[in-house]
């Protein structure tokens, strides 16, 4: 199954956007925190970690529940590994990267004496118990019942995910083999790559740092040197081609070498639109037919975000005045573009 049709799958007009998840997350956070008594706090900030954990890793009640926090969640590498079903949980084991700030978070609770000792080592919860908080919590900060419940948060996720652009082998990885099963990409990535492309994402979507809306996680293909500026063809975990060049000194400045893992960056103003099925006639590099997914218009600017072939989402910035003449709508087909010289590589 590819990208597109895993999202399709996921039903995305069916669950919490990224606007809602986090006015769920706040009325967790408000409710643990509104008791007098420090009994009932303890018990409602374990509630908390379990949504904040379906919340950032897509996982199961079923998996959270069974954690062990002490063994199971590693704060110093930002790691949580949830045990497989079976008579051998830790052949079937699967880790899933968390951002920094999360794995500071359960770091201080996990610090705290009478949060661990209330803990017993266990996230163990009635699940019926766990489920009716989720609905009252979703309810209390004006959501529908059903969307609150712990199967729809981690359904929600995914979506957030793949739309975040995500490569599809990492949430593949991220949120289990229940998921759909991906299309291989041209390119073989290690689980430990698909890991560093998980971190990359995670702390990425955590601290906001880069204003590029287009990122692009994947490794060197090729390299074409020149007189002065040398062509750079990497492939994505979701089997794109994106072509950049930079100059001969930032080549070697960054140590590029086939096989590396790097991320291109495309900034949403620098990619082109053209209407239709017919491919432009362009000096672009990197060309993408797709779909209009979403337009948010505005007196100036236009922002209109394209669906391609593997449901990749790439942002376009233009002009009100240019969306006007192109007079787009959501599900018609178009080209996003953008050059060569337009990406930005990113190394560690």
């Amino acid at each position: 199954m590819d990208r597109g049709n895993l999202v399709s799958s996921l039903d995305p007009e069916r669950c919490l956007d990224t606007i809602e998840l986090n006015r769920l997350e706040q009325s967790f956070r408000d409710w643990a925190a509104a008791s007098p008594r420090r009994d009932v706090r303890l018990s409602r900030r374990r509630v908390l970690l379990i949504f904040l954990l379906i919340r950032y890793t897509g996982a199961k009640l079923s998996e959270v529940l069974t954690l062990d926090p002490f063994q199971d969640i590693d704060g110093e590498r930002g790691m949580v590994r949830f045990r497989g079903a079976g008579p051998d949980p830790d052949a079937a084991s699967r880790p899933v990267q968390i951002s920094e700030t999360l794995a500071e978070e359960i770091r201080m609770a996990l610090a705290d004496p009478q949060f661990s000792s209330a803990l017993n080592n266990r996230f163990d919860v009635d699940p019926a118990f766990v489920r009716r908080k989720f609905y009252e919590r979703a309810e209390a900060c004006g959501l529908a019942k059903h969307l609150g419940g712990p199967e729809m948060v981690r359904k929600a996720r995914a979506v957030e995910l793949i739309q975040g652009k995500m490569p599809l082998a990492a949430v593949q990885q991220m949120l289990g083999p229940s998921m759909p099963h991906r299309t291989a990409s041209r390119m073989s990535f290690s689980p430990a790559e698909i890991e560093q492309a998980t971190r990359r994402f995670v702390d990425r979507e955590a601290s906001r740092k880069t204003s590029a809306r287009n990122t692009f996680f994947g490794k060197i293909a090729d390299i074409q040197p020149g007189d002065i500026q040398t062509q750079v063809t990497l492939i994505t975990v979701g089997g794109h081609a994106i072509a950049t060049i930079i100059t001969n000194d930032s080549l070697e400045r960054l140590g590029l070498v086939t096989g590396r893992l790097l991320t291109a960056e495309v900034k949403a103003p620098w990619v082109i639109l053209y209407g239709g099925e017919e491919e432009p006639v362009c000096s672009a590099e990197n060309r993408f037919s797709g779909v209009v997914e979403r337009i948010v218009r505005g007196r100036v600017n236009t922002e209109v975000s394209v669906r391609v072939a593997d449901g990749t989402e790439l942002c376009a910035l233009v002009s009100s005045a240019s969306s006007g003449r192109l007079a787009l709508d959501k599900g018609d087909r178009v080209w996003a573009v953008f050059n060569a010289f337009s990406v930005v590589l990113r190394v560690d």
